[in-house]
């Protein structure tokens, strides 16, 4: 029981929440650090500066420090970057999670940019699955494809283990499509793995196992 004592007194199995995954394959060459319980801290060379902008913004609003360090194959393009960073952080957050004893396991949010509205669901559910509903309004950023965030979003659901809905509901300007989506993002998952103190060390499932 939780009472007055601080949660990483009594579920030590919560804290330290970190971990680090380096993949490598013929196409990228890829390292992710990941502190579930940080302040927002990032830093990023990936070689795709807008992906990294986009980035910031789950560190930030999820209140995880995040380190990830990629080497592609960008002279091709940058699909097999994305991709494999969205694997790699699926991977950490996997590691990162462990048994997810104590969390609250489902996270939602809303987040407005201007006109921009998007809305993100996640359930720490153990079973991987993406519901993809974004009709980006042109289909560059600058140099960058949208079509690559939902690779990027796929790699993390398969890896991480997760069930992940977004919806963007409206947006005219890309940009803030992208933005509010990946801010979205960070909240839902800053809400699914924060501990939850009615629930002490017990695995918020009834099966007892995610």
């Amino acid at each position: 029981m939780f009472q007055s004592v601080p949660y990483l007194s009594v579920t030590p199995t919560l804290l330290p929440r970190r971990a680090e995954i380096e993949r490598h394959t013929l196409e990228t060459r890829i390292r992710v650090r990941v502190d579930l319980d940080g302040s927002g801290q990032s830093r990023f060379s990936t070689g795709v500066p807008f992906l990294e902008h986009m980035l910031d913004q789950v560190a930030r609003h999820g209140l995880i420090d995040l380190e990830i360090e990629a080497v592609g194959d960008l002279h091709i393009d940058a699909h097999h970057t994305v991709e494999d960073i969205g694997i790699t952080l699926g991977q950490a957050l996997a590691k990162a999670l462990g048994d997810k004893k104590g969390i609250r396991r489902y996270g939602h949010a809303y987040v407005p940019l201007d006109e921009a509205l998007s809305r993100v669901v996640i359930d720490l559910s153990g079973r991987p699955g993406l519901t993809y509903q974004v009709a980006y309004t042109r289909a560059m950023i600058g140099g960058f494809d949208v079509d690559l965030f939902q690779e990027f979003f796929q790699g993390l659901v398969n890896h991480a283990a997760l069930t992940l809905h977004i919806d963007n509901l409206r947006g005219i300007n890309a940009h803030h499509q992208a933005e509010t989506i990946f801010k979205a993002f960070g909240r839902a998952l800053r809400m699914a793995v924060e501990p939850d103190p009615r629930l002490g060390a017990v695995t918020p499932s009834t099966k007892g196992v995610l």
